[in-house]
């Protein structure tokens, strides 16, 4: 166990942190995943901007990488393209 007050202090944070940062990116996993299910193009490209911006805050927090955010920006593209 940490015996200085500063570290101490840095494990309280770090979990505050983590349960934060799991949240959002869960979110944002839950949002792609919803968005992949949907068949219908319209429904889609009403809902991509929204889990664009949602993958550009991630990136720019450095939550997921900013490489990872524009891959999956491009997939989800992609799969918008392809329907019908």
């Amino acid at each position: 166990m940490a015996n200085h007050k500063s570290s101490l202090k840095r494990i309280r944070q770090t979990k505050v942190k983590t349960l934060h940062n799991k949240y959002y990116a869960k979110t944002m996993r839950n949002a792609v995943r919803k968005l992949r299910a949907i068949t219908d193009k319209e429904e889609a490209v009403k809902m991509y901007p929204a889990v664009q911006k949602m993958l550009d805050k991630l990136a720019k927090t450095n939550l997921i990488h900013k490489n990872k955010a524009a891959n999956i920006k491009s997939s989800l593209a992609l799969h918008i393209n392809k329907l019908g």
